[in-house]
């Protein structure tokens, strides 16, 4: 059985052992994710009379207490949420180092878990899996899709290798690259005056109701960023939760929208009683990207991965 030191005397924490079980530490770490023992007991795959025996034998190792229980609530104390930090890193290290080691054999293949954006990850993919699959033949993508700030927090608790998002956000202590460009066009319903013309200025939009997406979604934040310096009245009775649920109001006459250049591509791009028209030169884009950790292990099969996509969009 692996042991990993934690010394008590960091938190002044008297007669504490030089060692405690790593198996328990991710157990912690399982409550601290979800603040629950029944979802803490089926992430980590056990019973929950299991994992809370584990968490109370964890306190008596460290002579604090760790969580508070309450009737239907859990809550980290604060000498555990500083205990829950430390052991974070320590099982990342432990799976980093037996990854590091069956890695070192191999390190383009294997499992890469990669997170998309939703406004990316259905118009990208079946534009780069294939390429990819060519490419790394070893390599196993296990793919997952979250909104930018989950991604974020998935990507630094461990639980993703890679993600896929518009760059623009702050990602702080991870590691970045940009991939490609992409455009945006405008969507418009297909008796819409501006169908008539080929491409349209930013100002063109000048008194349309502008139909965006819920609050998460950086393509809003993008669209507005956009649409700034143009009178556009944001809709204030719809906001979509997908692209397609954004098309379709865009169908219904509720107003135009920005979609990314992706999602009017290939069988996306004849959407009924929907036209899409292109902006103009230099018209609104954003840049897509790759983020990482930087203690990663995967950086060789991450590298392969991007550079697939990278060059599937060179220009």
């Amino acid at each position: 059985m692996v042991r990993i030191p934690l010394i008590g005397s960091i938190y002044g924490i008297a007669n504490a052992p030089s060692a405690v079980n790593l198996r328990d530490l991710r157990y912690l770490v399982a409550l601290a994710d979800t603040l629950h023992f029944g979802r803490a007991a089926e992430k980590s795959h056990v019973s929950q009379p299991t994992l809370s025996a584990q968490i109370r034998k964890l306190e008596d190792y460290l002579g604090v207490k760790l969580v508070e229980r309450q009737p239907r609530r859990v809550q980290l104390t604060d000498v555990g949420s500083r205990i829950v930090e430390r052991a974070r890193r320590i099982v990342q290290d432990s799976d980093a180092m037996v990854e590091l080691a069956r890695l070192s054999h191999d390190p383009l293949a294997g499992k890469l878990r990669v997170a998309l954006i939703p406004t990316l990850g259905p118009y990208l993919l079946p534009r780069v899996a294939p390429r990819i699959r060519k490419a790394l033949p070893k390599l196993q993508l296990m793919l997952y899709e979250h909104q930018t700030e989950p991604l974020l927090a998935k990507l630094r608790a461990g639980e993703i290798d890679l993600g896929i998002l518009a760059l623009g956000v702050e990602v702080g202590d991870l590691e970045s690259r940009a991939l490609f460009d992409e455009p945006f066009a405008v969507a418009l319903p297909a008796s819409h005056p501006l169908t008539k013309k080929n491409a349209l200025k930013l100002d063109d939009l000048a008194g349309e109701t502008l139909l965006l997406l819920e609050d998460g979604h950086c393509l809003r934040d993008h669209a507005l960023e956009a649409c700034g310096r143009v009178d556009v009245r944001e809709s204030q009775d719809f906001r979509a939760t997908s692209l397609e649920t954004l098309r379709q109001m865009v169908a219904a006459g509720l107003g135009v929208t920005l979609l990314p250049e992706l999602a009017t591509d290939g069988p996306f791009a004849n959407a009924r009683n929907l036209a899409v028209r292109p902006f103009a030169k230099q018209g609104p884009s954003r840049t897509i990207g790759a983020v990482w950790r930087r203690s990663t292990t995967r950086k060789a099969a991450i590298d392969g991965v991007c550079a697939v996509i990278a060059e599937t969009f060179a220009r």
